[in-house]
């Protein structure tokens, strides 16, 4: 499904904006079925950095509709959210403008009902800004950053390697970087030439382990309703680096 799409739209707003209630309304499973912080999966990623300071200045690549950008400002001063998709950047610009977004969320694919977007408390939208860009061709003025945060990017990139082999340049000394992925690698996103070999964990080692020290690694769930029984239900591996200083 293309990630222009008005139905992927509605179904990441509803991901990373929603409340338990209303992502869970009406689905056959209990509450209690889920694993625990299933619903907060843009924070939790974020919330793997160690650094927490006022004057940071931010990154987020692949911020789709936005949250985890959003959710940076609570520590940081900047913070540039980028994805592919102009659909996801302009509802994300939609959302930290103060718009009042609205959006879908489906019972059964052909039933429908709307909701609205409410920004999360404490964050401070001013300081964020949003643009389409590729992951792996980054403008060359974006400069660098102490915190660089990539959420379910790297297993959709055609050519991940272009990806890692920026960082170095993007991350300042001593700052840190966040990599989620549930290594869900396919043929159609990513050539089969293009994919690890091996473990992804294994593969981002050997490609930032020169430039990165490697910190700690957990597994973050995350939910994606697409509707009432049908639920994305996975885990994103999610890694945090520290760039070395020399």
């Amino acid at each position: 499904m293309s990630y222009e799409s008005d139905v992927l739209r509605n179904w990441y707003l509803l991901f990373h904006y929603g409340s338990p209630e209303e992502i869970l309304k009406d689905v056959a499973f209990p509450a209690d079925f889920f694993p625990r912080g299933i619903l907060r999966f843009p924070e939790a990623t974020v919330e793997a950095f160690q650094k927490n300071t006022g004057n940071a200045r931010a990154l987020d690549i692949g911020c789709a509709v936005g949250r985890s950008t959003l959710e940076m400002t609570r520590t940081a001063n900047e913070v540039i959210g980028i994805d592919f998709s102009q659909s996801f950047v302009d509802a994300a610009e939609d959302v930290r403008s103060g718009q009042g977004v609205r959006y879908l969320r489906f019972s059964e694919m052909h039933l429908s009902e709307e909701l609205q977007v409410r920004l999360p408390e404490s964050i401070h939208p001013e300081r964020a800004s949003f643009e389409q860009g590729d992951a792996m061709n980054l403008r060359d003025d974006l400069g660098s950053f102490d915190l660089v945060h990539a959420a379910n990017l790297l297993c959709r990139l055609p050519e991940p390697r272009k990806f890692l082999d920026r960082l170095p340049a993007l991350v300042n000394p001593a700052g840190e970087l966040v990599i989620a992925t549930p290594a869900t690698w396919m043929d159609e996103y990513t050539p089969r030439e293009n994919q690890p070999g091996g473990r992804t964990l294994d593969f981002l080692k050997e490609h930032l382990s020169s430039d990165f020290e490697f910190i700690e690694v957990k597994e973050v769930p995350f939910l994606i309703r697409e509707h009432q029984r049908k639920l994305q239900i996975s885990t994103s591996q999610t890694s945090l680096w520290r760039r070395k200083s020399s």
